[in-house]
């Protein structure tokens, strides 16, 4: 299909077991797959300078292969993104145990968070472009979180060359919230990320552990391999003789993102120069885990039979910081009845 001949549209493409997968086009002929289970982004296609198009995202055809195994590929993550310390918090003094399915720790939910249930897709009309709202009602004590959630993400594809999550959740009694989307980008569409160049705005970001938790510093990145604050190709320094290099393998850490809290900034800009495909990732949370796929291994078989191998893309996922609910000094989570949680993020694909 040309540019020309697109319209833009949302429409069921087709059901696989119990999943359905929707397919949302631009006017420009940008167009992405995405599955209620997990919502997960199953394709997303975008033009290079030459607009000729190519998937940038990692992941499956089919969507049990999501369930066999995944390394969260293209999903929503919750309840809460990235990793709690020691599977257990306290809030107003009670104390809530979690499912540890990261060592010791919770991560991005535990073992059945929002990437591993089923949610209900339902077409909306939007001013920005084909939409698609997926609703997800996790109940008290799920994965061990106090509260009802009743959580809508809402896939816009806009006529800017954007992808948008916006997220809304309410809650019958106080817990916490930390969601996100967690995409593995290679904007190249094959090989490995290193020579991807990078940008942070970020003057800061939280070390970890040996387990990767955050120690409660805000260090600066100044004089670090962590420092993006000009855009640095990813593979200049992701070796580097440091402690904490060593402890994620490469970058596996959070960046305290330099804009007003709660504003809708700049996070993150990606380029990859060959074919000048360029991604700017924008949200309203925080900080962002910047993290550059140093857990693949090869034994990952993707589509159109890519083993995935050690950085073959990087995932830039808006968030608060991990382990807040242990770390009082970092911006709360805490999400009271009454309140409505709100996080957008977008991101905006372009060349160069």
């Amino acid at each position: 299909m040309s540019k020309r001949d697109a319209k833009a549209t949302v429409e069921l493409l087709e059901t696989q077991g119990d999943a359905q997968i929707y397919l949302l086009r631009n006017s420009s002929g940008m167009h992405a797959r995405i599955t209620n289970y997990g919502g997960i982004v199953m394709s997303l296609h975008v033009p290079d300078r030459n607009g000729t198009f190519a998937d940038v995202v990692l992941g499956y055809d089919k969507v049990d292969d999501y369930v066999k195994t995944s390394p969260y590929f293209g999903c929503l993550v919750g309840r809460y993104g990235n990793r709690i310390a020691k599977a257990r918090f306290s809030l107003d003094g009670q104390e809530y145990h979690l499912a540890a399915n990261d060592g010791p720790n919770s991560l991005h939910g535990g073992s059945k968070g929002f990437d591993k249930v089923l949610w209900t897709a339902q077409p909306v009309p939007s001013e920005l472009g084909p939409a698609l709202d997926l609703r997800y009602l996790s109940k008290h004590l799920d994965q061990g979180f106090p509260g009802n959630l009743d959580v809508i993400a809402r896939y816009t594809l806009t006529e800017d060359g954007s992808l948008r999550v916006d997220f809304t959740a309410t809650t019958d009694q106080k817990t916490i919230v930390n969601l996100t989307h967690h995409s593995y980008f290679n904007l190249a569409g094959r090989g490995d990320i290193l020579g991807h160049r990078l940008y942070l705005n970020a003057e800061h970001f939280t070390p970890v552990d040996a387990t990767l938790i955050p120690t409660g510093e805000l260090r600066s990145v100044s004089g670090t391999p962590f420092d993006f604050r000009k855009p640095t190709v990813i593979g200049a320094r992701i070796d580097a003789d440091d402690q904490q290099i060593r402890f994620g393998g490469g970058y596996d850490h959070n960046w305290v993102i330099a804009k007003p809290p709660g504003a809708l900034g700049l996070l993150a800009r990606g380029l990859e120069p060959a074919s000048g495909r360029a991604l700017e990732v924008l949200s309203t949370e925080p900080g962002t885990q910047f993290y550059s796929g140093n857990f693949l291994d090869g034994t990952i078989v993707g589509k159109g039979g890519w083993h995935y191998q050690k950085r073959s893309a990087f995932c830039i996922e808006p968030q608060h910081f991990p382990n807040t609910p242990n770390q009082p000094s970092f911006p709360s989570v805490a999400l009271a009845p009454g309140e409505t949680y709100r996080n957008t993020i977008v991101y905006r694909f372009f060349v160069e």
